[in-house]
């Protein structure tokens, strides 16, 4: 059975712009490509001392399971170079992507937990997740996308829409 997924996607190594196309592309794989937000740049948030991110969020329909789907992610990722540790986890990267919702699943296991256990804390992942799905309701809290965006504060983290070639 097919499943509607929210992914975030992000990168600040190399041409950003190129990593993240790259591996929408890449996403094929795991499903059916539906819709794709604005590409932001955004202020990276934990390690500071880095460069700023190109970030996105597309929708996906999958008929892959949780763990399957991340399974999938984790392939890409590492095919285009990306090596997953504790102690780079929040440092510089040519790709990250996030499940942030699959539906209305809420699940926790070592893995994965979802829906994306920051999802609501960050505006560069709420940003270009309401430019494609406002209305989707965050499954615990029971708010809009758009709601938890625009309840955020300034501290949050700075965002803004990049001029993207070929938009």
């Amino acid at each position: 059975m097919n499943k509607t997924v929210y992914l975030s996607l992000g990168s600040n190594v190399g041409d950003r712009e190129a990593n993240l196309r790259e591996a929408i592309k890449a996403l094929d794989q795991a499903g059916s490509v539906k819709r794709i937000s604005r590409f932001y740049e955004t202020e990276p948030m934990e390690i500071s001392r880095q460069p700023w991110f190109i970030n996105c969020a597309i929708e996906l329909v999958t008929g892959l399971m949780p763990r399957q789907l991340l399974g999938a992610i984790l392939r890409i990722e590492r095919a285009m170079g990306r090596r997953r540790s504790a102690v780079n986890a929040k440092g510089p990267r040519k790709i990250d992507i996030d499940i942030l919702l699959i539906e209305n699943v809420v699940m926790k296991t070592a893995a994965l937990t979802l829906p994306h256990p920051a999802l609501h804390q960050r505006r560069f992942v709420l940003a270009p997740l309401a430019d494609i799905a406002p209305d989707a309701i965050h499954p615990v809290f029971k708010r809009s996308i758009l709601d938890l965006r625009d309840a955020l504060p300034p501290a949050a983290g700075a965002v803004r829409v990049l001029a993207v070639k070929g938009d």
